[in-house]
């Protein structure tokens, strides 16, 4: 009887080895993606966030402003028209010239003229304009790769103090 000799597979050892690397290298790649992706992501929400606490603070200063003089603050700038808010140490001003916070955001103000039906409720068209009523929309901007993101903030601004 005649026996054969096991041949031997040369190269196989390689080739298990390449499967193996290009494994590898999927798992990493992927690995890296998700990584980055979680990173872009992360960095998006906190401009979110930022620019969340912009637009409350520029409530707050006009707030500010509305309490420390309605007929010097507030009611001296034009209806429909957008400022910028300024801070110089002391208190909140609000400005026609733009300034970026951190070099990244922009945040702007717009009043606009409130009016009022026979029975003081707020209208949309009609009715009569409320002096001492404003409805402030405070937005903050800021570019995120090609695009630019704005996110708005508005509350209604009364002449509280009579001031």
């Amino acid at each position: 009887m005649k026996t054969h000799a096991p041949q031997k597979k040369n190269g196989f050892v390689l080739v298990e080895a390449l499967i193996a690397s290009a494994i590898l290298a999927l798992v990493l790649a992927a690995g890296i993606g998700a990584f980055l992706l979680t990173m872009r992501t992360g960095l998006g929400n906190a401009a979110e966030v930022q620019s969340a606490f912009l637009a409350e603070e520029g409530l707050e200063a006009l707030r500010i402003m509305r309490d420390n003089g309605w007929s010097t603050n507030i009611s001296p700038l034009t209806a429909s028209s957008t400022y910028y808010l300024v801070f110089d140490g002391t208190t909140w001003d609000a400005t026609t010239t733009n300034s970026f916070i951190d070099d990244t955001f922009e945040r702007s103000i717009v009043l606009f003229e409130v009016s009022r039906d026979s029975n003081e409720t707020i209208v949309t068209s009609g009715g009569t304009e409320d002096p001492d009523t404003r409805l402030a929309v405070v937005s903050v901007s800021w570019r995120e790769g090609d695009a630019t993101t704005t996110r708005s903030l508005s509350a209604y601004m009364s002449n509280v103090f009579s001031n």
